[in-house]
């Protein structure tokens, strides 16, 4: 008669759970609930170079002092929903695949001020036939409501699934008519109202649309380019993206707010105006598809840094406009310390 050997368990994190080592600390970025949690590099290491152990196991390895706390690692994980205990580690493979999209551009950038004299019939049209999905209109100086509302309207059709809008406050620019602006126009993600007498958030103005009030007066694209945990994308598609591509300049296109065309609104380079250069011969351009592949693996600093997966980087704006691996200027993480620092560089504070 045959003997069944039964097998002692091993601990694994659902597919949907990444770890990302830090230099100081690691994250679990849960890409199913879009959340991160901190760890220790100690734990890390038991998810990753020992994950095929037994508890037991893990128990010889690390010695006795470490028997508390190996079973604190992972009741936290247990509570948090993170991963499970299984005697069939094989049956529930990791995440695989990169990320793969169909469309040749997937986000874009239009500014805009007094200015500016965009074809926005044209530009919108352009986009769609490149399949771009996520559109941020950015307007610097006042805009009537009348007007905005025909420039929204030449973007009901086509590819477009979200747009975020950042317009100038005026009287005219209240919460409810704003409310009524994002009920005319259903793909509005996010609207964030700048120049206001005050600070005011709406997280739910309309069904899931926030609608943000700030004082800050952005006057133009030098205002962008700030890494926070305010701004963290914590998602499979965002994430599988990041590790393999530019997370903030991957398929983006842009039209400043004089109709140059460029990475982004706040590169130097520019590959012709939008009023006599197609976007589509611009992107085809390989310079223009260069930085598409700069990884937060490759960025100095960036690269030792637990969040760089799910936080934006910024090419535009870094510390050294020599060096294409230089880390964001306008970032006041530092991995090494585990600390964010106030613009005038004075530590505040761990980050999480």
């Amino acid at each position: 008669m045959e003997t069944v050997t039964s097998r002692a368990p091993v601990f694994r994190l659902f597919a949907c759970c990444l770890p990302v080592r830090g230099a100081l600390r690691s994250v679990v970025c849960d890409l199913q609930r879009h959340r991160y949690h901190l760890i220790p590099n100690g734990l890390y290491e038991i998810l990753t170079t020992h994950r095929d152990r037994t508890l037991d196991e893990l128990k010889e390895i690390y010695g006795s002092e470490s028997y508390g706390l190996l079973d604190d690692y992972f009741e936290f994980l247990v509570r948090e929903d993170l991963g499970f205990w299984t005697t069939e580690p094989e049956a529930f493979p990791d995440l695989e695949g990169g990320f793969q999209t169909p469309e040749t551009i997937t986000n874009a950038i239009v500014d805009a001020d007094s200015g500016s004299r965009h074809d926005w019939a044209d530009v919108f049209s352009q986009l769609n036939d490149l399949g771009c999905k996520a559109l941020e209109l950015r307007f610097y100086d006042a805009l009537g409501l009348e007007e905005l509302n025909r420039i929204l309207a030449l973007a009901s059709d086509g590819s477009l699934r979200s747009i975020d809008l950042l317009v100038r406050w005026t009287p005219e620019v209240t919460l409810e008519a704003l409310q009524e602006l994002v009920g005319r126009h259903r793909r509005i993600r996010n609207v964030t109202v700048h120049s206001a007498p005050e600070n005011r958030d709406h997280p739910d103005a309309v069904d899931s649309v926030s609608i943000l009030f700030v004082t800050q007066k952005v006057t133009s694209h030098a205002a962008c380019g700030q890494v926070l945990p305010a701004y963290f994308t914590i998602g499979t598609e965002s994430v599988l993206e990041a590790m393999q591509f530019n997370s903030c300049l991957h398929r983006k296109i842009s039209v400043d707010a004089r109709g140059e065309i460029r990475n982004c609104p706040s590169f130097p380079a520019g590959y012709g105006n939008a009023r006599d250069t197609r976007l589509q011969s611009v992107v085809e351009r390989p310079e223009f598809r260069e930085v598409w592949g700069t990884t937060k693996d490759q960025v100095e600093t960036c690269k030792d840094c637990e969040f760089r997966y799910i936080c934006p980087d910024c090419r535009a704006w870094v510390r050294d406009a020599g060096d294409r691996f230089s880390k964001p200027s306008k970032c006041r993480y530092d991995p090494y310390t585990a600390t964010w620092a106030e613009p005038g560089g004075e530590t505040v504070g761990e980050a999480g």
